[in-house]
């Protein structure tokens, strides 16, 4: 006989029930958006109006809307759609709704702001510095969230597609290409001031990603790792990893004790070391992010119940 039970919905398995999961494209997007709010608040409060043109196309825009006239946002927008057709065209389709959603949002947002918007200095010493900060924290959160400003970063890709050029290589062109055009059109000083924007809104872009709490990296090579890694885990409540390592010169087999403590803790990790081995060896480094038990721990899951 033939079972009457045929493949029913309710055989179904549970996941073919479910919608996608919407709320993290919701979140990445709304981020995009509030980083997108920052940047053109940036623009429209320091560096439009002091005519800083700090590279990329909102200093593109910025060159020609004192030269010929019309608004940085719309122009903005001619030059990003374009770009962004060309990176679908020519690099394939990962220039998704991400940075299409961030150039659009940037460049739509910069006119909107542009009449509640009065600028807050008239010194262009101060425009550069808290127009690179601002528009450095609207980018990072932008970048945080998976999202692009487009314009040189979309230009820049394809440039490495067209050319020798790294991407990094293509940005420095590019940007290098604009600021020129701004020293050209706005005289030799702006310029210099338009250089020390970049380099803050750089420091600040890696600030917001990086966040401010930087740890130490800590490579210890020493006669008597044991009784070190035991001071360290018992005094110091730290990890530590041991290393297979090879001395060169003498063909001896070391381990290397490998430890991040917090800033506040490298102190203590060297007077631990000094008293166990003063003849250690010891190469403290910057760890610019660690994600994990003890320090940011944001990506942790409780793992499957």
């Amino acid at each position: 006989m033939f079972s009457s039970k045929r493949g029913s919905v309710d055989d179904w398995p549970a996941h073919a029930h479910r919608r996608p999961d919407l709320g993290p494209i919701v979140r990445d997007l709304f981020g995009i958006l509030i980083g997108g709010a920052i940047t053109a608040a940036g623009l429209d409060l320091f560096l439009i109006p002091a005519k800083i043109a700090a590279g990329g196309v909102s200093g593109l825009a910025t060159v020609i809307h004192y030269v010929v006239g019309g608004s940085v946002g719309t122009i903005m927008l001619l030059f990003n759609i374009p770009l962004f057709l060309a990176g679908m065209r020519y690099l394939g389709a990962h220039f998704g709704v991400k940075t299409l959603w961030g150039a659009v949002t940037l460049s739509v947002l910069v006119d909107v702001f542009a009449p509640y918007m009065s600028p807050l200095t008239h010194d262009p010493l101060l425009a550069s510095i808290y127009g690179g900060a601002v528009t450095g924290i609207g980018m990072g959160l932008t970048f945080r969230f998976g999202g692009t400003t487009g314009g040189t970063d979309i230009g820049a890709a394809l440039l490495r597609h067209f050319t020798p050029l790294t991407v990094g290589q293509g940005l420095m062109v590019l940007d290098g290409a604009v600021i020129l055009l701004a020293g050209l059109t706005f005289g030799p000083e702006l310029a210099l001031y338009a250089l020390l924007t970049v380099f803050i809104s750089a420091r600040t872009i890696d600030l917001v990603q990086e966040g401010p709490g930087y740890a130490k990296c800590a490579y210890i090579i020493s006669n008597d790792p044991e009784r070190i890694s035991t001071r360290i885990l018992q005094e110091m409540e730290r990890g530590v990893t041991a290393l297979r390592g090879v001395g060169k010169y003498t063909g001896t087999p070391r381990e290397v004790l490998m430890v991040i403590v917090s800033r506040s803790e490298i102190t203590k990790l060297k007077e631990v070391v000094q008293q166990v081995d003063p003849k250690a060896f010891v190469v403290i480094s910057d760890a610019r992010e660690v994600l994990g038990e003890g320090f940011d721990e944001r990506f942790r899951t409780s793992g499957p119940s």
